[in-house]
């Protein structure tokens, strides 16, 4: 049984090997977008409010570039010609575009303090965020040396994870625009231990899709 499914034509869209029987490429698009959009809605806040990324939305930021830099294509060697992922791709190169150059042109010296980490932030936390991104990353990859691809287990581990990254990720946008709408502190040490699990589990996400 096993062997027939390896070898059967892959279907990207009605293929239970793909989370949600979406075409491959699809869910890392749309996390890349909701990653992406922290970036978008930093830059494009209003000049008055102080609002900054969290550092651990550069180190998601990098499983992104490394989502972008990979082709949408199968493990069989042949191109994913499916639309979806290739106006996920779109949104996210024109999207940052428009925001980069609206912002640039607007106010360039602003644009580069709010692309700035915070100096303390990093020198306490790049340690503990380079770790889980690495830890998660290689957790993904044993998962999928370990089961196989097209092991059922793999595949309920791998779309387990994918809703826990976007779920967790959707919290996350609403609360940095609850908080920095009202302008209260943000509670800075509970959103960083979120966070590290945050990176942790979309990186074991990209790992498992590698």
């Amino acid at each position: 049984m096993s062997a027939k499914i390896s070898d059967a034509p892959l279907d990207p869209v009605n293929n239970p090997r793909q989370p949600f029987g979406l075409p491959a490429g699809t869910v890392r698009g749309f996390l890349s977008l909701l990653i992406c959009a922290f970036f978008w809605l930093v830059l494009l806040w209003p000049s008055d409010t102080l609002a900054k990324p969290l550092l651990g939305h550069f180190f998601m930021l990098a499983m992104v570039l490394m989502a972008f830099a990979s082709s949408p294509t199968t493990h069989t060697g042949t191109r994913d010609k499916s639309f979806t992922p290739w106006l996920m791709r779109f949104l996210f190169v024109g999207g940052t575009i428009l925001v980069v150059a609206y912002t640039l042109v607007k106010d360039p010296v602003q644009f580069s303090q709010r692309l700035t980490p915070n100096p303390s932030e990093f020198t306490d936390w790049w340690g503990t965020f380079l770790a889980v991104t690495s830890g998660g990353f290689a957790l993904g990859l044993f998962i999928r040396f370990a089961f196989g691809r097209h092991n059922p287990i793999f595949l309920t581990l791998r779309s387990w994870l994918s809703v826990v990254s976007i779920v967790m990720l959707a919290i996350e946008l609403a609360l940095f625009i609850a908080y920095t709408s009202s302008g209260e502190s943000k509670p800075e040490q509970f959103m960083h231990y979120w966070q590290a699990f945050e990176v942790a589990t979309v990186a074991a996400y990209f790992g498992t899709r590698s």
